[in-house]
């Protein structure tokens, strides 16, 4: 919504930066969508690796797949400069990764989207990972199977060096069919198409999954969710990381909150005066605000509940005349009603004459 989050997601990388120090972590793990475009800027780029060198630290392994929305090709372009410092990057084609080196924590064994990473303990985890699968990224020609199982084929021929001597993890970035989604969510299946049933998993297998920003459990699969509140309906849910201890062949789970980031916050007014005393009492937070209004609002007004709380960002006045009216469908709707329409919500009051004659000619130039 035209808001800068840069500095707010830096913050929350140092923060798990500092949680991996803190809990002695051998292994991270990042199940994609690392950027929000195919093409992120170069400051985005340069936050990201920054935060992956110090995420591995000294002793560290990091293990991270792309997700959708991210260019497999692109985010793997360092992987020979990143596995000198411990990251493992599994973008689009099934890759193999060098063994060895003196790092405390180092691959000891690798084939087609597989590694197995051992610590200076000797202790040993197995990682499949998948990205975020189709067939113009792992590079394979069109077949008649099911989307569900092409994925159960992909996952299969990770697990092709596992002998179920060690814990086992499947990192991955899937919509898994009955996921409860988000409003900043882009790009979901919704209709089903690229959704999996939980059933294609290996049993005895952890689940890590990225694509919903929600944190939730189905079946055995686990999202660990977005980093930060990205839209209005996240507002009360926590964010966090999760913590996985190995215990013989299986793994421990904890919860460890992120507390960086501003929270995002919902809220609702019967009227201009009270959501002028509300307001202020959440600053440093960003803000969708509903007001139920008798009549429109006015510029000044619109102007003063900004001022009010610079983190309101969404302003959604409903006008609650008590008369019915008929409801014409846009569909129906000519340019100048819509756009009327669209500025009434926007401005809770009906464009200048000059304005709406701008957009109209601006309009009939571009068609």
């Amino acid at each position: 919504m035209d808001r800068e989050r840069l500095p707010e997601q830096i913050e929350v990388l140092d923060e798990i930066a500092e949680i991996c120090e803190r809990e002695e972590v051998s292994v991270v793990l990042i199940a994609g969508d690392v950027f929000d475009t195919f093409l992120p800027s170069a400051e985005a780029e340069e936050v990201f690796y920054r935060a992956l060198k110090k995420m591995a630290g000294d002793s560290r392994a990091v293990v991270a797949v792309s997700g959708n929305h991210d260019d497999g090709q692109r985010l793997c372009a360092g992987s020979p400069f990143a596995e000198e410092q411990g990251v493992y990057l599994f973008g689009g084609e099934r890759r193999r990764f060098s063994t060895g080196g003196n790092r405390p924590v180092r691959a000891v064994a690798s084939g087609e989207g597989w590694l197995i990473l051992e610590n200076g303990a000797g202790e040993r985890v197995y990682v499949n990972a998948l990205p975020y699968p189709n067939e113009a990224r792992l590079k394979e020609e069109k077949t008649e199977e099911s989307y569900s199982e092409k994925v159960r084929r992909y996952i299969e021929r990770g697990d092709e060096g596992y002998r179920g001597d060690m814990p086992h993890i499947l990192l991955s970035h899937l919509f898994v069919a009955g996921g409860k989604t988000s409003e900043g969510e882009r790009e979901i299946d919704l209709g089903g198409a690229r959704a999996v049933p939980a059933s294609i998993f290996p049993e005895n297998c952890y689940i890590a999954l990225g694509h919903l920003h929600r944190k939730q459990k189905i079946g055995n699969a686990r999202y660990s969710g977005s980093v930060l509140q990205y839209s209005f309906d996240e507002a009360n849910t926590e964010k966090s990381v999760i913590l996985l201890e190995t215990e013989g062949l299986s793994f421990r789970e904890r919860e460890i909150p992120l507390r960086s980031g501003k929270k995002l916050v919902r809220l609702e007014c019967g009227g201009f005066d009270e959501a002028m005393a509300l307001l202020p009492r959440y600053e440093g937070c960003l803000i969708e605000l509903t007001l139920r209004l008798s009549e429109p609002l006015t510029t000044q007004n619109t102007h003063a509940l900004s001022a009010a709380n610079e983190g309101l960002i969404s302003l959604i006045a409903k006008v609650e005349t008590g008369e019915r009216t008929n409801v014409k469908r846009r569909a129906y709707m000519e340019p100048r009603e819509l756009f009327t329409e669209y500025y009434r919500s926007q401005f809770g009051e009906a464009p200048k004459e000059e304005l709406l004659s701008a957009f109209l000619t601006l309009l009939e130039e571009e068609t």
